[in-house]
């Protein structure tokens, strides 16, 4: 029978006090863009609506937070911040709750489909070639060859007996990703920002472990556009700004061409239509989203995208229908993709595209 059984709520009585006040003060600290004072007073008013704290206080557990090196006191205004220690511990939070915990096993699994000279030897084995390496030969399988091929009297070995260990190449990926900051990710009673930066601490948190040799840069854009740290993403705030998306994808392309790497991409999370670019030093800007200027000139830096091999997968996290048709004449420009995502499904299809391209080389 389809349909949902439900059972006793049973509360998970293995958790420490601490711990259980952790997961809620990490979850907080996002809402609060890294304000601890106010993730505490909302811890307040959680307390004192649904009692989440018993003999084990809130105050005693910002003294653990302090003994544990999770808080700290910045001695320029006095004020508790969180350390790199809580930074981490949010992105890990924001990576289970988006990707899901990751199998051990699977660390280092982004090959490629193509073989050749790679660095991860595979269970195949072919006829030595000109140009394989000393250290590819199986001499185990060369000498079994030899010794069918010429037999025990006569054994010696010739350059047709050698058998080398195919290996896989892995491709190397170089991401930026551009999330939408301008005023209208918190405008209509819905929060799209906290959504973007939970899906971007996640990634980078995931590229980190998982893809050491990857690289990603996080771009934001308003009114203009700059380079935020891994570590600056539990702060990042919406400001009064238009959406200069011109001025994204500049930075974004700059960054990338510094990367050594072939395979490059950028990854843009709006809920929008450009708005704004920068012409003769000043802020031209149209609020209404459909100037020709601004959008032509969006569409042809995704058109230089293209030539330079840049594929975009732009993210909508608003799902209007009259911003479709600008999204896919800009995904046409680039051959690029497009997702029209809610909230909740946007951390899946980000994980689900950043694999898929880095099983093939862009």
């Amino acid at each position: 029978m389809i349909g949902f059984r439900f059972s006793e709520f049973k509360e998970d009585t293995t958790q420490s006090p601490f711990d259980r006040l952790l997961k809620l003060f990490l979850e907080l600290m996002t809402y609060t863009s890294g304000d601890v004072e106010e993730t505490f007073d909302w811890m307040k008013q959680l307390d004192a609506a649904h009692n989440i704290t018993d003999d084990y206080t809130l105050d005693d557990f910002r003294k653990d937070l302090e003994r544990k090196s999770l808080l700290r006191i910045d001695p320029k205004d006095s004020k508790s911040k969180i350390t790199s220690k809580t930074e981490q511990l949010i992105r890990k939070r924001a990576l289970d709750q988006i990707f899901g915990k990751l199998k051990k096993g699977d660390a280092g699994n982004h090959q490629t489909k193509h073989i050749g000279k790679g660095d991860e030897a595979t269970t195949d084995k072919r006829p030595f070639q000109f140009g394989d390496t000393f250290e590819q030969i199986d001499f185990t399988e060369s000498f079994r060859k030899a010794q069918i091929n010429h037999g025990i009297d006569d054994f010696r070995m010739t350059e047709d007996d050698l058998e080398v260990v195919e290996s896989s190449h892995k491709t190397q990926l170089s991401t930026v990703l551009m999330i939408d900051i301008s005023h209208s990710m918190i405008l209509y009673g819905e929060d799209r920002i906290t959504p973007a930066k939970k899906v971007a601490m996640a990634l980078a948190e995931f590229i980190t472990t998982r893809y050491p040799k990857d690289s990603l840069d996080i771009v934001v854009f308003g009114n203009d556009a700059w380079q935020v740290q891994i570590k600056d993403l539990p702060y990042l705030t919406v400001g009064p700004y238009h959406t200069n998306t011109v001025a994204g994808l500049e930075l974004s392309m700059d960054l990338l061409r510094r990367k050594k790497s072939s395979n490059k991409q950028i990854f843009m999370i709006t809920d929008g239509k450009p708005t704004c670019i920068i012409k003769n030093g000043e802020y031209y800007q149209n609020s209404w989203g459909q100037d020709p200027e601004i959008l032509n000139k969006t569409v042809n830096l995704a058109a230089q995208c293209r030539k330079l091999k840049i594929p975009i997968t732009t993210f909508m996290i608003a799902e209007d229908p009259y911003l479709q048709k600008f999204v896919e004449q800009f995904t046409e420009a680039n051959n690029g993709k497009a997702f029209y995502s809610g909230l909740d499904g946007l951390g899946n299809f980000i994980f689900s595209d950043y694999e898929r391209n880095k099983k093939r080389t862009i």
